[in-house]
């Protein structure tokens, strides 16, 4: 049988031709052909009369057109495939890239190429307000992240319901919306509209049955005043965020020039913090507590440092909150607990063997118990654990966290002690005080200095002796710094434990230029400050 080459037409029998009508009018594949002189339709199979023009319905067809010529005839010839199946997961991909499945709102991406784009047009004045709900986390753990998500859903119906036709609502983080207000004529016009946004969460949400109240912190940015571009004015909107929620969680604040110097300020010191827990630039100075009454040294206070690129000090005022906030409290802690370790021989000259060793732990450490468990292993894993105290303040034992009633427990067991540390500046219920389960108490330096002309200062400190010694506590007063403070304590009360610059100030037991455990030049030598009574002592023997 002779076999045609590629293009050439063979002779047909009738029967034949019937085959090929049959299978080509049923192919998936729609079929026209027109005559090109007039116009007039030749032929059409199933599926071209169901595609239709572009498509019938719900269906949608791709087609492809040539121009074709038999026998001295040109025919147009469109050939049509149903493309219904990839446009709707073509769509659904799109939605999930652009849309939030939850609330239906454009993402991230999406608002940012919006902005990016009247940006380009330079459109008229417009605001990008970055709005953080508050506390969410608590109503997920509170309420369980069912509701939570129906909250998250009636939040940007609410935001929604305050928007123009104009204003564009995204939602860019789990709890967190970009809403963009355009246009504004002016500040004033802007103003009442994100008051009036924010006043809305004032209403309570109702969710399966719970009423829940929550507020919101709103950053507010304008273009083009504060940034020509989606990134610029977000970080703006972001940074007034942040500030809002330092003074007063619930409010609207503009963006302002200083903010962006704060944040650029608080980056730098981020970043460089970071580097010193790499480098191990984070190190320990040591503070002894006095039993003035006796002249001896009974324990130590191990103070925070952080070492710079230049070698200065950085007391923990400079950075400890920020170290909290970004997490970074449970890698300086375990390298603080190292160098007490590498160091106790220093200790122990400089201190004794018996000394108690006092460790600082934040109260939002206390509360994981994942951390205190590792921290309460690695220091029984030291062979003398008997010697720690761990000072934390009222706030770690009075928030409902696991520290109470399942750390406590453990500490107790391995041996570890318990302080409250700046005790007057906290919560200091006295009936919460009851519930307490420690083995120290530290006065706050505040209700010390000057105490010997502070009438009122003196009765809160005979309190706070008296509370302290019935539940079985320690006293210890801090930030003695001087003669007459002493001698008050000394004279007025039955406390014997203090710390303070006029015993010592931190030393670092390391210091190539200090003798280990020495003081600084500008103190007194241990032998004579704590080898001979004190002058207050010696002024009661007259």
């Amino acid at each position: 049988m002779r076999t045609p080459a590629m293009g050439q037409a063979t002779e047909t029998a009738p029967a034949d031709a019937s085959i090929v009508v049959g299978i080509v009018d049923d192919l998936a594949i729609g079929l026209t052909i027109h005559d090109a002189s007039d116009g007039r339709l030749v032929y059409a199979n199933r599926t071209a009369m169901l595609a239709g023009v572009g498509g019938t319905g719900d269906r949608t067809f791709a087609s492809v057109e040539r121009a074709v010529e038999i026998g001295g005839c040109r025919y147009d010839v469109v050939t049509a495939i149903d493309v219904t199946e990839q446009r709707r997961l073509a769509e659904k991909l799109a939605d999930r890239a652009f849309f939030d499945e939850l609330t239906g709102l454009p993402k991230g991406e999406l608002i940012q190429q919006t902005v990016e784009d009247m940006v380009a047009r330079s459109a008229a004045p417009f605001a990008l307000s970055f709005i953080d709900v508050d506390n969410f986390k608590f109503v997920n753990d509170y309420y369980g992240h069912a509701a939570g998500d129906r909250l998250l859903k009636k939040i940007a119906e609410r935001i929604a319901e305050t928007a123009r036709p104009t204003d564009v609502l995204a939602r860019v983080g789990g709890d967190e919306f970009v809403f963009v207000t355009t246009p504004i004529a002016s500040l004033s016009d802007i103003a009442p509209e994100i008051e009036r946004l924010s006043a809305r969460f004032k209403d309570p949400f109702f969710i399966d049955g719970s009423e829940i109240f929550i507020s919101a912190s709103i950053g507010v940015s304008l273009f083009p005043l504060h940034g020509r571009s989606y990134e610029t004015l977000r970080a703006s909107a972001d940074s007034a965020m942040y500030r809002v929620k330092e003074i007063a969680k619930g409010g609207v604040k503009l963006f302002d020039a200083k903010l962006s110097e704060a944040a650029t300020a608080r980056m730098e010191v981020e970043q460089r913090l970071r580097g010193a827990i790499r480098d191990k630039r984070i190190c320990c100075a040591f503070q002894p507590k006095i039993d003035f009454r006796s002249d001896r040294i009974v324990g130590l206070e191990v103070l925070l440092r952080w070492r710079d690129e230049d070698g200065v000090n950085h007391l923990p005022g400079a950075f400890i909150t920020l170290a909290i906030e970004l997490g970074l409290m449970d890698s300086i802690t375990m390298i603080i607990l190292q160098q007490v370790i590498d160091q106790i021989d220093l200790i122990n000259d400089a201190f004794g063997p018996n000394a108690s060793i006092s460790l600082n732990v934040a109260a939002k450490q206390a509360g994981d118990l994942s951390f205190m468990i590792g921290l309460a292993e690695a220091i029984r894993d030291t062979g003398y654990p008997e010697r720690f105290i761990l000072e934390l303040t009222e706030e770690a034992f009075l928030s409902k966290g696991d520290f109470q009633s399942h750390v406590l427990p453990i500490l107790k067991e391995i041996g570890i002690g318990v302080s409250i540390d700046d005790f007057g500046v906290g919560y200091s219920s006295l009936s919460a005080l009851a519930e307490i389960t420690a083995d120290e108490l530290k006065v706050d330096r505040s209700f010390i200095t000057g105490i010997h002309n502070k009438p009122r200062n003196q009765s809160i400190l005979r309190m706070i002796e008296l509370l302290g010694t019935s539940l079985g506590m320690r006293i210890v007063v801090e930030g003695i710094e001087t003669f007459e403070e002493l001698a008050y304590i000394e004279a007025a009360t039955r406390i014997s434990c203090a710390q303070g610059y006029y015993f010592a100030k931190p030393m670092f037991l390391q210091e190539p230029n200090k003798g280990a455990g020495t003081y600084p030049a500008s103190r007194p030598a241990r032998a004579q400050r704590f080898g001979a009574p004190s002058r207050a002592a010696q002024d009661r023997r007259r």
